[in-house]
């Protein structure tokens, strides 16, 4: 049995080009689990196993990997860094107990990193800070640090300090102890000396030793007291301090190096062991009801209790489907029966499996605080819970973002079709983030996703990994409507030949919603003049309408129908009668209340050198582009702007031109706003042309 409190599930986290994948491939030297180092440059990083991610040098989906430092047991995941891919970071977070962020020392808090720091603190993970690249040219520990302070809001505690800077840098002072780790040239992780805290940096030293204590003693109002009484506290009780501030989210200890240059890694290992919480010291998670309400119960991580766990990602690799899960509580072993309490269906245990990227060491049992893989589960999807059989349980289920963007596809020849068929289902198991509709009228594929390169690698997928190749139609917008003007309506609905009739009539009103409120129902009948029972039919028949809009066949947003009266017949109304006159009053109604065309704007965040301001911001603008903010750094600068998403189609490309190939940018939905008039009419005009070709 595992000591639980020797536990790490931890995660790491950053921008794309951070060196999060690096400094994944540096733990696992240093902890022995991997012999020859592999470098993302290369294709050879030991979590970057994919070819997409090889080519790329971009990590796609998050890899589990398990290794073990001064005798506490590591689960890592190492997760992506493009904003497409987020559903990966934000799933990872969910099972995690802890966190390393890793920044750029000289690109400082990006666009990703904001995002996957705004998940981690909606999960409520405690997290340390690497500032990696400080070998880089532009490299600044310390401006990164108020960077994390102004950008995030965040509270960084400065744990350590370089020696040296871009090329000279040689080492670090660990400030708790005033020692000075200086590595040789040889580039290996274990070369280095410890000695005498540089006599240029000594002042230094104590100021920020000073600033650090003064920070993690409020979290213990004895050794404050003492403290301030002028006391020389012990690193034990300065470290307590630490620990206890950083599971609380007080603050973040922040540490720095160059994981590529293996400088300044071990310090992180220790920080990881010492700093983040066992799995028996995070907020046990939420249990729900069948509707995803908390029921008030938790899931106590212990072996003792009845087993639960959450399954939290599916993978489909040469050996067959994957289930990874992160056992909450109790024990699993092999053989063992396990109900998945979303389905209601019970299935027994076969073979388990700890991972190491897509290699696998077979195991006959684990337990709570485990991260494992189970082969060959059958209906198990992402964000389902599995229990004890006898002690059924649902834990709080994952949210996943809906797609904005989408593609049409088929295969170029008639025997791809089912070899498609059967691809698509593992895609959609494996990434609840991207979508699949078959258009009933033209008979394509619709392909939906989070962006363009998340469509793009899924094809890729498609046509390498299993072999279909594809004819593929241009990027599509996933428009919406919504409607401006509140009106008051009454229908009708009466059929009376031969036979029982059917009868209904409702008076309502018909509202625009608050933005982001979806569809909203209620009901303001009183004296009987519907009775409650109908009041599920007429909801059932606005809602089945809603995904049909008037004007061009989107889906509708944002509407709120209240009915405050209407009239039954003692034989003729039924629930059907209901449902149908709620759907005859939508078709009535909706053309009279405004109805406008909604497009999605994408927050989007791009990085320019300083010479192309003026060209990036201006091509913004002819995007329609709304620029909300710019701000200097060392090595360029960075514009934060809304855009339309149908104005952002190929704009790597165009940002590349621009910069000579040195501008970055990233793009994440935001929020839906009504379209320009031109625009709603071309869009109204290309739905009215694809209808009539159908």
């Amino acid at each position: 049995m595992n000591e639980l409190s020797h536990y790490r599930n931890i995660g790491i986290f950053a921008h794309v080009d951070a060196g999060k994948t690096t400094t994944t491939e540096r733990i696992l030297k240093l902890t022995g689990k991997i012999h020859k180092t592999g470098e993302v440059h290369d294709g050879a990083a030991t979590t970057d196993f994919m070819e997409q991610e090889q080519e790329r040098g971009i990590t796609i989906q998050s890899a589990a990997t398990t290794c073990y430092w001064r005798d506490h047991r590591f689960n890592i995941i190492d997760t992506p860094g493009h904003v497409d891919f987020t559903v990966e970071v934000y799933r990872s977070l969910k099972v995690l107990d802890g966190g390393v962020g890793v920044f750029c020392g000289s690109g400082g808090v990006e666009p990703q990193s904001e995002t996957n720091w705004r998940y981690a603190n909606d999960s409520e993970v405690a997290r340390i800070i690497f500032i990696n690249k400080l070998d880089r040219m532009g490299a600044d520990f310390l401006r990164v640090v108020e960077q994390i302070k102004n950008v995030l809001g965040a509270k960084p505690v400065v744990m350590c300090l370089p020696i040296g800077v871009e090329e000279k840098f040689i080492g670090l002072v660990d400030l708790l102890t005033r020692q000075a780790f200086v590595w040789d040239d040889s580039g290996l992780p274990e070369n280095y000396e410890v000695g005498e805290v540089p006599a240029d940096m000594v002042d230094e030293v104590e100021k920020y030793r000073e600033l650090l204590i003064e920070t993690v003693v409020e979290q213990d109002d004895d050794l404050m007291m003492a403290y301030m009484e002028g006391e020389e506290l012990s690193i034990d009780d300065i470290k307590g301090c630490v620990r206890k501030g950083t599971i609380a989210l007080d603050f973040f200890p922040t540490y720095c190096g160059s994981a590529f240059k293996n400088k300044g890694v071990q310090m992180v290992l220790d920080a990881v062991v010492d700093y983040l919480p066992s799995p028996q010291e995070v907020d046990p998670q939420p249990l729900t009801d069948e509707d995803g309400n908390e029921t008030g119960e938790f899931a106590l991580v212990s072996t003792e209790e009845p087993f639960k766990a959450l399954a939290f990602k599916i993978m489909d690799d040469r050996f067959g489907a994957l289930t990874f899960i992160r056992i909450y509580s109790g024990v699993l072993e092999r053989g063992m029966t396990i109900l998945n309490s979303y389905t209601g269906k019970s299935e027994r245990i076969g073979r388990m499996v700890e991972m190491h990227a897509d290699d696998r060491n077979e195991i006959e049992r684990a337990q709570a605080g485990d991260i494992i893989a189970i082969v060959g589960m059958k209906n198990v999807q992402t964000g389902h819970t599995l229990c004890d059989p006898k002690h059924p349980v649902t834990l709080e289920p994952m949210i996943f973002p809906e797609p904005v963007i989408s593609i049409a596809v088929k295969p170029k020849d008639k025997g791809g079709s089912e070899k498609m068929g059967i691809a698509i289902g593992k895609m959609i198991a494996e990434d609840p983030s991207f979508r699949v509709e078959t258009d009933e009228d033209s008979g394509e594929t619709i392909l939906k996703g989070m962006g363009e390169l998340h469509l793009d690698i899924k094809v890729d997928i498609l046509n390498r990994t299993y072999g279909v190749d594809l004819i593929v139609g241009a990027p599509q917008v996933a428009y919406r409507e919504t409607i401006t003007q509140p009106i008051e309506d009454s229908y009708t609905h009466k059929k009376q030949s031969g036979g029982s009739g059917q009868f209904g009539k409702i008076d309502f009103h018909v509202r625009p919603g608050e933005p982001g409120s979806g569809f909203v129902f209620n009901s303001k009948v009183v004296g009987g003049n519907i009775p409650k029972e109908f009041f599920p039919a007429i909801q059932k028949g606005f809602a089945s309408m809603m995904g049909e809009g008037p004007l061009a066949g989107y889906p509708v947003l944002d509407v709120e129908i209240e009915i405050f009266d209407g009239a039954f017949h003692a034989v003729d109304s039924s629930a059907v009668a209901f449902e149908i006159a709620a759907k005859g009053a939508y078709r009535q109604a909706m053309p009279k209340a405004g109805p406008q065309i909604i497009e999605p704007i994408m927050k989007v965040d791009v990085f320019t050198p300083e010479d192309h301001v003026g060209d990036v911001i201006g091509d913004l603008n002819r995007r329609r582009g709304m620029i909300k903010d710019q701000e200097a750094g060392v090595t360029g600068v960075r514009i934060k702007a809304d855009v339309p998403l149908s104005e952002m189609f190929g704009y790597i490309g165009h940002l590349r031109t621009m910069t000579s190939g040195r501008g970055q940018f990233s793009m994440e939905f935001s929020h839906y706003m009504p379209c320009p008039q031109n625009i709603s009419a071309d869009v109204i005009a290309a739905a009215k042309e694809l209808k009539q070709a159908k």
